[in-house]
């Protein structure tokens, strides 16, 4: 069993920021990544946008939309992997949701059925 804690989120100003927190546990020696997915309104599971994902050495992909506003950290002793989200704009409103995986030859592959609980940013105009 694999459980992934999530933090953070919350409401903010369109310019705010906001940083993302989870903590992973339980069976997760076989994965090399994390990474944060986000589900916006109206979107089904199979269609949540990769935000950012890492692997356990340090290497990070981001989705377009977000880079040089969003920062993912991940600290591989503790399990842990952060998104720092400056800059948030209304179109980064969403359900964001932690997840465990393999990064492999960047790309990010979120292994089946573990996903955090999600947490909601809003962002206002």
């Amino acid at each position: 069993q694999v459980q992934l804690v999530e933090s953070g989120g919350g409401l903010v100003q369109t310019g705010g920021s906001l940083t993302l927190s989870c903590a992973a546990s339980g069976d997760i020696g076989r994965f090399n990544g994390m990474a944060w997915f986000r589900q916006f309104s109206g979107m089904t599971i199979r269609e949540r946008e990769l935000v950012a994902a890492a692997d356990d050495g340090g290497t990070t992909k981001y989705v377009d939309s977000v880079k040089g506003r969003f920062t993912l950290t991940r600290d591989s002793a503790r399990n842990t992997v952060s998104l720092e989200m400056n800059g948030l704009k209304p179109e980064d409103t969403a359900v964001y949701y932690c997840s465990i995986g393999d990064y492999d030859d960047s790309e990010y592959f979120p292994a089946a059925g573990y996903w955090g609980q999600g947490t909601q940013v809003t962002v206002a105009s």
